[in-house]
């Protein structure tokens, strides 16, 4: 089993730190079959054979396509194996994100997960706030998560996560249920979240960072080049390592549609970042 950066809670469970996010499994954009399905097959459980305990998925990839997938590669699915899914938005025909974040909408969705899944109850779903174009937009979430805590007192939702939120909106989410963990978009270059993470930490709930490598726009930076360079590692890498190196709360989940590029990714858990390439590092966001 390879190095996956340690393990962190999330929910009632411990997961490897290193996780994998199935959102490329899907067509382009998310959305659509795969180029390459028994390509897509194969990474699904070269994940788990690694070791990888945490995946990351959600209906609307695809849609329905990867947690199809998911299904077919893995069930019976290994006890230790978390699937994480997403609620509040639907695709349309041309491929469109679209809110669908009313009760009945993500009790459907929810529904509509454990069916594609395969799967009596859901362990984690994030409930995913479509905020504005550039990240979340302030503004009480309680009516999208109170329906999603009465779904887990009917015990088809074990923890709820929030995603695309604010401090104040996650401590608004924690005054209504237990939250299980945060996931916003943060790597390197976006670190408009360092305080959020510190004050996770201290709560005790996990950070998982969304787009760790710039998602449809990788991470670009001569800074990064050459501390990879320096350290004989791809610059990918050198991002996920130090974003493990970040915080032990962090729980990563880049995707891939590649075995190679998987196995790459896996190993940067077995990078540690000496100081001097940290404080280089640092100063790519400014």
């Amino acid at each position: 089993m390879a190095n996956l950066g340690g393990t962190y809670r999330l929910g009632d469970r411990t997961v490897h730190r290193m996780g994998y996010g199935a959102m490329q499994l899907a067509g382009p954009h998310a959305f659509g079959p795969p180029r390459d399905r028994e390509q897509a097959i194969a990474v699904l459980r070269e994940a788990v054979a690694l070791g990888i305990d945490h995946i990351d998925t959600s209906d609307y990839y695809g849609p329905y396509v990867v947690n199809e997938l998911i299904r077919e590669a893995l069930a019976p699915y290994p006890a230790n194996l978390t699937l994480v899914t997403k609620l509040g938005a639907r695709r349309d025909d041309e491929g469109d994100w679209l809110p669908w974040n009313g009760p009945a909408d993500l009790e459907q969705g929810l529904r509509d997960n454990m069916a594609h899944l395969g799967l009596d109850a859901i362990e984690v779903a994030n409930m995913r706030s479509m905020g504005s174009v550039h990240g979340p937009a302030e503004g009480s979430i309680a009516h999208f998560v109170e329906p999603l805590a009465r779904l887990k007192e009917q015990g088809i939702l074990r923890h709820i996560g929030v995603s695309n939120v604010t401090r104040r909106q996650v401590e608004e989410a924690r005054s209504i249920t237990d939250i299980a963990c945060v996931q916003n978009a943060y790597n390197l270059a976006n670190r408009a979240d360092d305080d959020l993470i510190d004050y996770l930490a201290t709560e005790g709930i996990a950070f998982v960072p969304f787009f760790p490598l710039g998602g449809f726009n990788p991470l670009q930076s001569d800074t990064l080049n050459r501390v990879a360079a320096r350290l004989a590692a791809s610059p990918m890498q050198v991002a996920l390592a130090w974003l493990l190196q970040r915080s032990p709360n962090i729980l990563l989940i880049p995707g891939t549609s590649s075995v190679a590029h998987l196995r790459e990714n896996v190993a940067a858990a077995n990078l540690r970042l000496p100081d001097d390439a940290l404080t280089e590092l640092n100063g790519i966001a400014g």
